[in-house]
């Protein structure tokens, strides 16, 4: 069975991303999986609450001696992790406006956090080996108006071809008065 997958023009898509953030992995990932096809300024309002304890991100996969939160199952609230991630959205907001994208109208389409390596500390606990990659891209949104109006626009392009202008200028010209012999 195959599907006919969407085709992403790249002049509509922004990058970002960090490497070796020294953030938990865990973390990410729940916060990825939370705020994966959220617009770009929901999220940024998500993760400022997460930062001030107003709002508990809900964990699914690491879940083991977490606590129940108010109207949820197992959350928490990963400050150092919304922080990274937080940079990291307003930086492929920056991104998006420097290749001319609306900024109102960016939603996250792909978000990831993968185990970065882990650096040999010489301490004898070894602290301070917690480091994730993250990746971001979000895609400007076309409103429905903007989608019927190019629509207009490409059918009235592809009407009035040269050649069906000259033949209508031909057609509404009058007859040249020929001299009768």
């Amino acid at each position: 069975m195959s599907t006919k997958a969407k085709t992403i023009k790249p002049e509509h898509v922004a990058k970002a991303s960090t490497k070796n953030a020294p953030v938990s992995t865990k973390h990410c990932i729940e916060l990825c999986r939370w705020l994966r096809y959220k617009n770009t300024s929901e999220a940024k309002k998500m993760l400022e609450e997460v930062i001030a304890l107003k709002i508990a991100v809900p964990y699914r996969k690491f879940v083991r001696d977490i606590g129940h939160r108010a109207g949820m199952s197992t959350g928490r609230y990963p400050q150092k992790a919304s922080k990274e991630m937080l940079k990291l959205v307003k930086s492929v907001e920056a991104n998006a406006q420097g290749k001319g994208l609306d900024i109102s109208n960016l939603k996250i389409i792909r978000i990831l956090a993968n185990r970065a390596p882990t650096p040999f500390t010489g301490s004898r606990h070894r602290h301070g080996t917690k480091r994730s990659h993250i990746e971001l891209e979000v895609m400007e949104r076309r409103s429905k108006s903007k989608d019927a109006k190019d629509k207009k626009e490409d059918n009235k392009n592809n009407q009035t071809h040269p050649a069906t202008i000259e033949t209508k200028a031909n057609l509404n010209e009058k007859p040249k008065n020929k001299p009768q012999s």
